[in-house]
């Protein structure tokens, strides 16, 4: 069964930059990042497939993030640049099985979310 633990949360001025942790256990062939702003629904990030290590991300972070992980200590990573006051919500850590999916409905465990605010 798989557990998940985010960290790196924080306050950023736009432009900025900040890494967020996901330490996990368990097995899942796809991990991925999720946010939430307040008043808006949670939306899909960027995911990696653990089987072949791809990785798909949404329109609005393309180029800007970077999901990464590193198998030896299980943890999963979310290296964010050129942050914008947009991208400003908790974001959280998802386990799954289908490939390059940003649904919520792929993703059966989540970890308890971190907040990420841009402001200058």
């Amino acid at each position: 069964q798989d557990s998940l633990s985010e960290s790196g949360g924080g306050s950023v001025q736009p432009g900025g930059s900040l890494r967020l942790s996901c330490k996990y256990a368990g097995s899942s062939a796809s991990r991925a990042w999720f946010r939430q702003a307040p008043g808006k629904e949670r939306e899909g990030v960027a995911t990696l497939y653990t089987r072949t290590g791809s990785t798909y991300y949404a329109d609005s972070v393309q180029g800007r993030f970077t999901i990464s992980r590193d198998s030896a200590k299980n943890t999963l990573y979310l290296q964010m640049n050129s942050l914008k006051p947009e991208d400003t919500a908790v974001y959280y850590c998802a386990a799954g099985w289908r490939q390059d999916s940003l649904m919520q409905l792929d993703y059966y465990r989540w970890g308890q979310g971190t907040q990420v605010t841009v402001s200058s």
